[in-house]
């Protein structure tokens, strides 16, 4: 008389044990990827290595991006300016001040951080094509002040710097000591961003980019919020353009034209705004795609790099992640009914 039950409720049980809820899959989906990440540069070549460290570098630039855009909903074509920032920052402090590497990191984010926050002052008040030009002005702007200061920044011949030698005990090539140090500041930047937009900031900033009047009505302060947004993504690209510095070992203006900025926005969005994998995505996208469009054809990359852009946003109108989650979730309704 017992056995029919238990028979009966077993399937049940070894459902219930085998359902895996959604934090604990993006839980699973990170070791996953740190994993990969862990073992990528014992794997490829030099270069793939250091392709894959710029990918990095770009993600922490373009997760703050995203916070701005994706999760403020406000507007930026000066991102790259910000990047600029960290990197000679890092630069002129490891050049005229002989400072160590790992000081230079929060001393450049911190620069970029008061710029982005004495810049997000004035940019309050203005939204739409308004605040895309402002910040398009000071992209503009910021390479002829560069070349200005040449006894500060080397001018247009830029500053030339010695890259982290890997210490003996790691047994780490060059290219794979700057590649484990990109992944720390990167495993760091994420797990702040995190952090932040879990926090009542984050709650608050989702409010303004939902509906800006609910949000004042609901007691958010607008300004300081919208300032507040404008100054994390800028100390987000500063550390980014701090740790590209010491992956590439020089800097000068023509590294960070108005393109940068442009092709910065490009790819938070093909990479997906607002969702947590979108920066990384579209690192790899700002990677890779121009040098496939060089691959392609020479005289043209600028004309492949927009239609690949195009067929993007056609593919995925949400991004690479908003197409990721639809296949994941098409194929776990799948495993369902099988």
């Amino acid at each position: 008389m017992t056995d029919g039950p238990a028979r009966t409720d077993a399937p049940a049980r070894g459902r219930a044990l085998v359902r895996i809820t959604p934090v604990r899959r993006r839980w699973i989906a990170v070791a996953v990827l740190l994993a990969v990440a862990c073992s990528l540069p014992f794997q490829l070549v030099p270069f793939r290595v250091f392709q894959f460290t710029m990918v990095m570098v770009y993600a922490v630039a373009l997760l703050g991006l995203n916070l701005l855009v994706g999760h403020a909903g406000q507007i930026s074509l000066g991102h790259g300016a910000f990047f600029a920032v960290g990197a000679y920052a890092a630069a002129i402090m490891l050049d005229r001040w002989d400072l160590p590497y790992p000081l230079t990191l929060p001393i450049a984010a911190a620069v970029a951080f008061v710029l982005g926050l004495a810049l997000g002052l004035p940019a309050v008040r203005l939204r739409g094509l308004y605040l895309a030009l402002v910040t398009l002005a000071i992209a503009i702007f910021l390479v002829p002040l560069l070349k200005r200061f040449e006894s500060v920044t080397g001018g247009s011949m830029g500053l030339t710097l010695a890259k982290p030698t890997p210490p003996a005990w790691t047994g780490l090539a060059e290219d794979q000591w700057l590649y484990f140090l990109t992944l720390a500041v990167t495993v760091l930047a994420f797990l702040l961003a995190h952090g932040l937009l879990r926090s009542r900031v984050g709650r608050a900033l989702h409010a303004v980019r939902d509906n800006e009047a609910a949000a004042e009505v609901m007691g958010v302060r607008l300004p300081f919020y919208k300032t507040l947004a404008f100054a994390w993504s800028a100390m987000f690209a500063g550390a980014a353009g701090c740790v590209y510095t010491w992956v590439i070992g020089f800097v000068s203006p023509d590294s960070f034209v108005v393109t940068l900025s442009i092709t910065l926005l490009a790819g938070i969005v093909v990479g997906g705004l607002g969702s947590f994998s979108g920066p990384l995505l579209g690192g790899l996208f700002v990677m890779f795609v121009p040098s496939i469009s060089q691959d392609i054809n020479d005289a043209a990359p600028g004309v492949i790099f927009g239609l690949l852009i195009i067929v993007v946003m056609y593919v995925a109108p949400t991004g690479l992640a908003g197409l990721a989650g639809r296949v994941a979730r098409s194929t776990e309704n799948i495993l369902r009914k099988e």
